[in-house]
């Protein structure tokens, strides 16, 4: 009989002690991976639903299923349990994948079969795990080397709740022009927020993009035997008369 609750892992990390726990959940009996910065609860595979939704709701906009081999390329910002990876891959029409994580544990866990979708995201040949500041990347002049279909971020708890405050210029009008100069005309901006909707952060995507909204994701929680919101930012096309 497996233990109700194991740490499979412990990392010191610059920006605190990463580890990896698995246990049971008493009120469901469900097994749960859980990732823990410090104190802080970072991801659980108790909750899934939002991060699956991040990248449906972005491809919803590129698939085209009438076309066949359509080749998209995407970036994911955060690997977390693999769940937003995954969920991109199960879209055929995607050609490449990179995920990008800065936490090196994080991208270890996964090609080492620790974690229950590292296999299944190992041996797909159009994904790639990259150990960098995927906000460095996205605001760097290269970026992540061509342009793209689709850039989906899920790091930071929301736009304005950093992992790390060095995070916080992405979220700002300079730094969302200089990500966005790396989708491709009519490429998709996602981002994935633990909070409910913001109107503000949606005017900042509206400063860059043509087109910006927010789609709240409801699910059931078990736990607390009630609905509870994210959200989901989605935003298209950069116009290029703007600065």
């Amino acid at each position: 009989m497996r233990k109700s609750f194991e740490e499979l892992d412990y990392r010191p990390t610059p920006i605190g002690a990463l580890s990896l726990r698995r246990r049971v959940e008493p009120k469901t009996q469900r097994e749960v991976f859980e990732i823990k910065l410090g104190e802080e609860f970072l991801m659980s595979s108790m909750f899934t639903f939002s991060e699956e939704a991040l990248a449906n709701l972005a491809l919803a906009h590129l698939v085209d299923e009438n076309i066949e081999n359509q080749n998209l390329n995407i970036v994911v910002g955060g690997l977390g349990l693999g769940y937003t990876a995954r969920s991109v891959l199960q879209h055929k029409n995607v050609g490449s994948l990179v995920v990008v994580d800065a936490l090196e544990a994080v991208i270890d866990w996964h090609e080492s079969g620790l974690l229950p979708l590292g296999l299944e995201l190992t041996n797909d040949p159009r994904c790639e795990f990259r150990h960098a500041d995927f906000f460095a990347l996205a605001t760097s002049e290269n970026g992540f080397g061509k342009k793209l279909d689709a850039i989906l971020v899920d790091i930071d708890h929301s736009p304005d709740f950093h992992l790390n405050e060095a995070n916080a210029d992405f979220y700002h009008f300079d730094g969302l022009t200089k990500m966005a100069k790396h989708l491709k005309p009519g490429g998709v901006f996602a981002l994935w927020s633990d909070e409910l909707p913001d109107e503000e952060f949606c005017q900042r995507l509206d400063d860059v993009f043509d087109k910006a909204w927010v789609e709240p994701v409801t699910f059931f929680n078990p736990l607390l035997e009630r609905d509870f919101t994210q959200s989901v930012y989605l935003a298209i096309t950069l116009n290029v008369n703007r600065s």
